[in-house]
């Protein structure tokens, strides 16, 4: 159980520390769909993330993250940005890798410079996951650079094409190789090997 908003008043001038669950983030998330106030979630989220617990089951750097998705709802690529920096600079696991996050940030921000080089620095460090993946193809893909969204997207299914996946993993290697798919016929190039495993 979430101790979300217990413990307040108890150290007056110390913030309570609180954790945060799933359970939690989706029903901050479902409000912000519903009433389309993705600010006041954001600064929501963002405030849980200064206060949350070592031990919660959200980290804080994902709570940091979630916060610059919502800011980039709010078409406020800007704030966005700085919450995708500061989850980089907390260092903890996030679903999709804040640098991923933070190179489409400073894309809407016209800073390309800034955000190939956060591409460059996640490309050396190795990117984690499929839904890191997806998002710097799709990301790349919606600003017009289709060879690097094909090269993002390949890597991918090079990295994971032969791993002992869950059901999970392998609906995401089959997103990423639908993407692929599209990018390669935009591309111009003939199938290849990779995109017959969608017949597969």
């Amino acid at each position: 159980m979430s101790d979300w908003g217990l413990g307040a008043g108890k150290d007056r001038g110390r913030t309570a520390m609180t954790r945060v669950t799933t359970a939690d983030l989706d029903r901050l998330e479902f409000r912000a769909v519903q009433s389309g106030d993705h600010i006041a979630v954001a600064r929501e989220l963002l405030d849980l993330a200064n206060q949350v617990e070592a031990d919660s089951e959200i980290c804080r750097a994902e709570l940091f993250v979630r916060a610059g998705e919502q800011w980039e709802m709010a078409q406020e690529p800007e704030r966005a940005a700085a919450a995708y920096q500061r989850a980089i600079d907390d260092g903890g696991p996030t679903i999709i890798g804040a640098r991923a996050l933070l190179c489409g940030a400073l894309l809407e921000l016209d800073l390309i410079d800034d955000a190939y080089a956060q591409l460059e620095r996640l490309s050396a460090s190795g990117a984690r996951n499929l839904p890191t993946y997806i998002h710097i193809a799709e990301t790349l893909l919606a600003h017009d650079d289709l060879e690097g969204a094909h090269e993002w997207a390949t890597l991918g299914v090079r990295r994971f094409r032969h791993q002992d996946v869950s059901p999970y993993v392998h609906d995401l290697l089959m997103e990423l190789l639908r993407i692929r798919f599209r990018i390669r016929m935009d591309l111009g190039l003939r199938e290849d090997e990779f995109d017959r495993m969608l017949d597969e």
